[in-house]
């Protein structure tokens, strides 16, 4: 896709299962092609939401493995033929336990166990729709962790790692506060204030907000 075909990046978020996943639907305005972030059950609910928004979903992508964001994810590849993309290959002991997280949250839904097609490490760009998105490892919510970042746009996808005045939590199998606190500083702020990010649950916001009225930033918590 040359610029002249490219358009301007949508977003559309569908809240899935029991924990108000921010299941990510996100498309270029020209082409209505597009991808489908998260996608941890309810997975008629995010078919239902590609036919109404009319794109063409060309991929899976998981910014981590537990359940809330990667439990439909194999139903939802059978149902469109397309790969799932992610995350760091860390996730692995996640994405193949995700019946047993079920079983431990006490949800029932049909979540099924993950195998992705691709891994995603520090470093690697994946391509939506004419849009470039750069791959940041971010453990400590969950060791594989990864953040997508469009630096054209000035916009990121976080999933777990940061929320609008809050930050993801630790105390799951796996976490690390230290690392998920360094993730964001080291990794995150540094990519600049202007910056707008979609997270995994609750209403985004944006890096220079985060830096200056985060309590777990600002060294108020």
């Amino acid at each position: 896709m040359n610029d002249a075909e490219k358009g301007q990046l949508q977003a559309a978020i569908v809240p899935v299962t029991p924990f108000q996943q921010n299941c990510l639907l996100l498309w270029d305005s020209v082409s209505k092609r597009g991808a489908v972030f998260d996608p941890g059950g309810d997975v008629e609910a995010i078919v239902d939401a590609i036919a109404q928004t009319g794109i063409k979903v060309e991929a899976i992508y998981l910014t981590h493995g537990h359940i809330d964001h990667a439990g439909g994810a194999e139903e939802l590849k059978a149902a469109l033929g397309v790969e799932i993309i992610g995350p760091h290959k860390a996730d692995k002991p996640l994405l193949q336990g995700i019946e047993k997280q079920a079983q431990m949250f006490g949800v029932a839904g049909g979540y099924r166990n993950a195998a992705p097609d691709r891994w995603l490490d520090e470093g690697d760009s994946v391509d939506i729709a004419g849009h470039k998105f750069e791959i940041f490892h971010c453990p400590g919510h969950a060791p594989g962790h990864v953040v997508f970042f469009n630096r054209e746009a000035r916009f990121a996808h976080v999933g777990d790692v940061l929320f609008n005045g809050s930050v993801g939590r630790t105390d799951l199998p796996g976490g690390d506060h230290a690392a998920l606190i360094a993730s964001i500083t080291n990794k995150l702020l540094p990519l600049g204030d202007d910056v707008s990010f979609i997270c995994g649950h609750g209403p985004g916001s944006t890096f220079g907000r985060e830096r200056a009225t985060n309590p777990f930033l600002n060294g108020a918590g």
